[in-house]
This record gives structure tokens, sequence and C-alpha cells, in this order.
């Protein structure tokens, strides 16, 4: 048996027969080099009992004790990873069967990447093929053009500049380097922009990604109800507002003065906030901090107390990470790597 590189880890709280849909394409991966976690963060009924049937000893569920919170699960996740690489999936999204394979070829080519991005599917909530705005954004406007027609590796500020125009990634279906999301946890401070702040702590410390067009993956847009658009409030737009802003201070300083100005822009986000004002206008306060949001200044505000004692992107310890872990045996370790640099493990052909 191979060793296990890949920690496929599924934050879950929702949809149960969503998660059985992912769980069930997890499990048609090729090679015996991964293992599928389920850190379940909510008291579904029926969750437990149906991986007990499962019968497969290559998924480990584990049950939360308190509810973490979306960040904090994520950042349970890392802590239980042991393999080399991580993939925090969705739990309504799908692996298609040829992920793993196109992960690995990508780390074959550049193995010393923090992360990798293959190609993404995007599909509706009953799992049809769809083309947003959004996603028709993502792939035409922010991403590199070289990146649909092969393979690339993607750094330092030319990348910093091109996610923060508007963040093309798929973050679910990203796979990372375990211990570079161990030295940059998600934010504690961050409710909805978390992604990209660990993003750019790691191109801050040299990380690179690779990038593969080989469609392997299926990430679920959910539509945007009228509801949910009345539902925004000022504190989500004003966390992004304050990141970018806060961001382009640090790139700044870093000398890196195109990302530092791509940030202060942040024109995808404003952007963003404009296309919800059609379902918002009915209700005046959510209408209000979407065109504050995309029409504010462009000067930083001071950051809360919580986020100015943290250093950006350090290793901070996590609350959340505290309470009781796994069972005892339920993951053994595997070698790790450290850096970001070439020094990483070398990803063999599946079942080598």
């Amino acid at each position: 048996m191979s060793p296990v590189l890949f920690d496929l880890m599924i934050p879950y709280y929702g949809d149960v027969p969503l998660l059985h849909a992912a769980v069930r394409s997890v499990q048609a991966q090729d090679g015996d080099d991964w293992r599928l976690t389920v850190v379940d963060d909510g008291r579904e009924p029926g969750v437990p009992e149906w991986f007990a049937a499962l019968g497969d000893p290559r998924v480990i569920y584990l049950r939360n004790p308190r509810n973490l919170g979306v960040t904090g699960n994520f950042n349970r996740c890392v802590e239980l990873a042991r393999a080399p690489y991580l993939v925090l999936m969705g739990c309504d999204d799908l692996m298609l069967p040829g992920y793993l394979r196109t992960v690995r070829r990508a780390l074959r080519r550049a193995p010393g990447a923090a992360m990798v991005q293959p190609g993404v599917q995007v599909v509706d909530a009953e799992g049809r093929p769809c083309g947003t705005l959004v996603d028709t954004a993502k792939k035409r406007l922010y991403a590199p053009a070289r990146i649909r027609s092969g393979p690339a590796l993607l750094g330092g500020e030319d990348l910093a500049v091109s996610l923060l125009r508007g963040n093309w990634l798929y973050f679910p279906s990203v796979c990372w380097r375990t211990d570079a999301l161990r030295r940059h946890p998600f934010r504690a401070d961050l409710g909805v922009i978390q992604d990209l702040a660990v993003v750019v702590d790691l191109l801050l410390d040299g990380g690179r990604l690779a990038t593969d067009p080989e469609v392997c993956f299926r990430y679920r847009r959910h539509a945007v109800s009228a509801s949910a658009a009345q539902a925004v409030t000022g504190a989500r737009f004003d966390e992004a507002r304050r990141f970018f802003l806060a961001t382009s201070t640090r790139l700044a300083a870093h000398g890196w003065p195109r990302a530092a100005r791509s940030a202060r822009r942040h024109w995808s986000s404003r952007l963003h906030a404009l296309t919800l004002l059609p379902a918002a206008l009915p209700s005046p306060a959510p209408t209000a901090a979407l065109l504050h949001h995309a029409f504010a200044p462009r000067h930083a505000p001071p950051l809360p107390a919580a986020a100015a004692a943290a250093p950006p992107g350090g290793p901070t310890a996590h609350p959340d990470l505290a309470g009781p872990g796994t069972p005892a045996g339920a993951l053994p370790p595997t070698a790790s790597v450290s850096g970001t640099g070439t020094d990483a493990a070398p990803v063999p052909e599946a079942g080598a």
C-alpha cells in the first residue's frame, strides 16, 4: 500500500443527500494514496449511522462536540490532516473520477507548489452545468488566459494582482500543501473572505500556484434568492473592505505596489455588491450597505483590535482547536514536508 499523500477533508454542515453524493465521488478516486475525513459540525440525524454502515476503511467520520462555525471547522480539518497535501472540499461539491490523477500530475510538474487549481465545472443546485455572470467573469476577465490552454505555474506579485482584481480560484477544489496551511491558518476575524486571505499569506511567503485545465471537479453554485440578497448586512461588506485596504497596506510594505493598488481598488468586490442591488432594492438597509461598499472611499479604516493584535498570516493558536480531538489511532501520522520551496515529497503515479 502506498503512503497517504492526500487528506481529503469535508467540513460538513447542511444537506445530507448532497453529503452522501460528495462522499461517493471521493470514493471513486483512483489509487490508494488518499484518505477521506468528514468533520461534522452539525447534528443532522442519521449521519453517524450512515458512515458506520459504509464499511470503507479509507473514510473516517468525526462529529465535533460543539459547533465551531465555518472558519473554526476549516481550521479543525487542517489540524487533523497528517498527509503532505490537503483538500477542503465543499460538502455539496463533487470530485470527478480524475481529480486526484490531475492533481498528482500537476504536483509532479511543480513539486514545490503550495496550491494546485485544476479545471472546474460549475453546476447549479440540481447538478446541471450552468454559466453565471460571476463564473463567466472569473474565467474570461480575471483568470490569466494562458491557464485555459495548458498547465501553468504562477506566483509572486503578478498572481497577487490577478487574484485581488478578481478571485478566480474555486476554493473547495484547490489542493494545498498541509504545512503551508498550518503556518497560515484561516483567520477567525474573517467570515466570508478567509480563503483569499490565506492565499495572500501564502503568496507573501513565497508560495506558488500550479494550474491544470483538465476539468475534474464540479463546484455547486446555488442561486442567490431575493431574501438572501435582502439579508446582506453592512458587516459582511465592511469585513471585505477592511481586508482589502489592510492588505493593500501590507503589500505596499512588502514592495508589491501593483498588488497594493489592486487590493485598494478591489473592483470585483465592488461590482459584486452592485449585482446584488436589484434583489435588495425593496429593503433600505441592505441597499445602503451595498451602495456604501461599491462607492466608499478607498482609504484604510482601523482594524478591529483582535485582528490588529495578531500578525497577519502568522501561525496563531485558534481557540476552536483546543477541544477534543481525533479518537486515538483514527489518523495515523504520515510523512510531512516543510517549506514552500522544491523540497516537497515526490508524488508517484497512483498505486506505484
